[in-house]
């Protein structure tokens, strides 16, 4: 893949239509998570298959409207106009000091893993976030290991702070945190 046909940018509201995740693959077998035990974390076997239908696509899409209208910011990777990658972060402080914004998605095609664009999404949302006055990014990862890699790969670590709320909507994600 030529990594200079990618194009990412910033999404508007006029970006994000009902047919903008059509063709986004959300395809990923998971054979190994990561998991806490006893106060601390380990990997273990547990096979299972994610894909995303239309309705969760159509979720997704009005999410990422409502941060948008919200003040906060979307990202999107292209080829041609088909959008082969997203990120957001919410415009909500928390944290003791409100010093975190959240990072809830992230997400790459499928068949275009694996080439960076993952992580140019994440390093402008961050930009982004700072230009915001986050000092932290939260994310609650899913436990894959191919996800915690990539995660560790761009910096994050264990979160100093966990937000319950966000904890609660998925308790066997691994809660992380990236300084800017």
């Amino acid at each position: 893949m030529d990594k200079s046909a990618v194009e990412i940018k910033m999404l508007r509201i006029a970006d994000l239509h009902p047919d903008t995740l059509r063709k986004f693959n959300r395809y990923q077998i998971t054979n190994r998570v990561k998991y806490m035990e006893s106060g601390h974390y380990d990997y273990k076997d547990d096979h299972f298959i994610e894909h995303w239908d239309d309705n969760k696509k159509h979720q997704v899409i009005e999410s990422l409207q409502r941060c948008i209208q919200t003040g906060g910011i979307a990202a999107g990777a292209f080829i041609c106009c088909e959008l082969i990658g997203f990120a957001n972060i919410e415009k909500n402080f928390f944290g003791k000091n409100k010093e975190y914004l959240e990072l809830p998605y992230i997400h790459v095609s499928y068949e275009y893993r694996s080439h960076g664009i993952g992580k140019r999404l994440f390093a402008l949302c961050c930009d982004q976030a700072k230009k915001l006055g986050a000092r932290k990014i939260y994310i609650s990862s899913h436990p894959s290991e191919e996800t915690q890699s990539f995660y560790k790969s761009v910096g994050c670590v264990l979160a100093s702070e966990v937000n319950m709320e966000i904890l609660n909507r998925e308790p066997l994600d691994i809660q992380l945190e990236f300084v800017l």
